[in-house]
């Protein structure tokens, strides 16, 4: 249960951040709507993760994969460019999860 909760976090917050463009400024009702409920839920979902598994791997895991999310949604949905040198970041973002979530006896399976 615990990781759907993280999995739900993540994809809460990866909307409410893509939803701050469309708010401008929290000037626009309905993505405001969207951006506060969706972190709402995101940091319910996360206090709910710590819990369980250790604070700074539940935060490394929800903050990379929502890093490496929000740039490919910036990239698919707002048509931002991603050089070499950022999809290389994001490489090592993903590949620093992959890590923690294979290899660190922190993480109960």
């Amino acid at each position: 249960m615990v990781w759907v909760l993280l999995v739900t976090a993540i994809v809460c917050e990866v909307i409410a951040t893509s939803a701050l463009k469309s708010a401008e400024g929290f000037s626009r009702l309905w993505p405001s709507v969207i951006v506060v409920l969706g972190y709402g839920v995101a940091f319910y979902c996360l206090s709910e993760v710590v819990k369980t598994l250790p604070l700074g791997v539940t935060y490394a895991i929800w903050s990379g994969v929502g890093v490496a999310l929000i740039a490919v949604v910036g990239w698919l949905v707002f048509d931002q460019k991603l050089d070499a040198a950022a999809l290389l970041g994001l490489g090592l973002i993903v590949t620093g999860v992959v890590i923690i979530n294979v290899f660190s006896k922190t993480v109960s399976h």
